[in-house]
């Protein structure tokens, strides 16, 4: 289904068009939703395999970069001081367990030197064995040191776990509940799940799940630099921090080039250009991509949970709309703006 709010379909160029409904004819059914914003109006959407603009749909560890926001949003507000203090600050029962003295940058950056990894089912610290633990706050303080921490980049869901405990000790309430008074309420989203763990602690890591729209949302937020509407959400300062490219993850990760606090980027030639985007990440092939250089947000979500093929067809969408932009991009401007799109 193609929605394009109250707009006329002229709104949307045909090549644009052409592009989210090819994706009807996608084999496997596990796509559900792209939209994409272009000058901070919805240009198109389209939902597919049964899904529509009011499901909400688990993102998975694309939760992380919401995480983050959040944290962005402690900081600004004097409830976290700083991105160099180490954990046991905001969470003293931590203080004489090995990830206590991690400062939570490190965290932030997949850095922490925890032995966990999310690729190795025998690491003692994968999302698995987080999952499975009957007490997961204590699992995650007991995880030994593999490496000193800030050398070595390893993508797992535990430190984004431990930061958002961290975020709780820093701010007296669940990462949910502080999320929904201090991010979701401005950006008027009101309908959302975030699941918390046995514990009644909300997973920082992921299982955050949004309608189609929403997940946008996040998204604008980031390309204005923290504003929604004209309203400070998250301060500028924070969102250039967590943008900034912090490891060069592009050895371990085709999809990136680099990782900043649990934001992604990666740039792509597009015509005679380099394009960079920089991007919150999930799996299956959950994506908010923000472009800077284009106005543009493109979410997308997916089912195609545990398959490669989520995350290559993602970047595909994302490649095939900057196509689609490039070759209607007026010579005399950055990026088109479509003025009957709707909000």
């Amino acid at each position: 289904m193609l929605c394009l709010g109250s707009a006329s379909p002229a709104a949307t160029p045909d090549m644009m068009d052409q592009v989210l409904t090819s994706y009807d004819q996608d084999e496997h059914g596990d796509l559900e939703a792209v939209v994409v914003r272009i000058g901070g109006r919805i240009a198109g959407e389209r939902y597919y395999n049964g899904a529509d603009a009011g499901t909400l749909h688990d993102v998975r560890s694309a939760g992380k970069s919401v995480t983050s926001l959040l944290v962005g949003i402690a900081v600004d507000s004097g409830l976290m001081e700083n991105i160099g203090d180490p954990l046991r600050r905001y969470l003293p029962i931590a203080a004489d367990r090995p990830v206590g003295a991690v400062p939570l940058g490190h965290l932030l950056t997949m850095r922490s030197g925890l032995d966990a990894d999310d690729e190795q089912a025998d690491s003692p610290g994968n999302e698995a064995r987080l999952d499975a633990s009957p007490d997961p706050f204590n699992f995650a303080l007991s995880v030994r040191l593999r490496d000193c921490p800030g050398t070595r980049y390893v993508y797992n869901s535990l430190t984004a776990y431990i930061a958002g405990l961290a975020l709780e000790g820093a701010v007296g309430e669940r990462v949910d509940t502080f999320a929904a008074r201090t991010l979701f309420a401005p950006l008027a989203i009101k309908d959302w799940r975030w699941r918390r763990d046995r514990a009644g602690h909300t997973t920082g890591q992921g299982n955050l799940s949004l309608t189609a729209q929403d997940f946008a949302k996040i998204g604008q937020l980031v390309l204005d630099k923290g504003l929604w509407n004209g309203r400070r959400v998250v301060s500028a300062r924070w969102i250039e921090e967590s943008l900034t490219p912090r490891v060069r993850i592009s050895a371990v990760d085709r999809y990136a080039d680099d990782y900043g606090y649990f934001w992604y980027s990666k740039t792509y030639r597009i015509g005679a250009r380099n394009v960079r985007v920089d991007f919150a990440s999930g799996n299956g092939g959950n994506k908010i991509y923000v472009v800077p250089d284009r106005s543009l947000i493109v979410a997308i979500q997916s089912s195609a949970y545990g398959r490669v093929r989520g995350q290559r067809r993602s970047e595909q969408i994302l490649l095939r709309i900057l196509g689609a932009l490039d070759a209607k991009a007026p010579r005399t401007k950055r990026f088109p703006i479509w003025a009957n799109a709707a909000p």
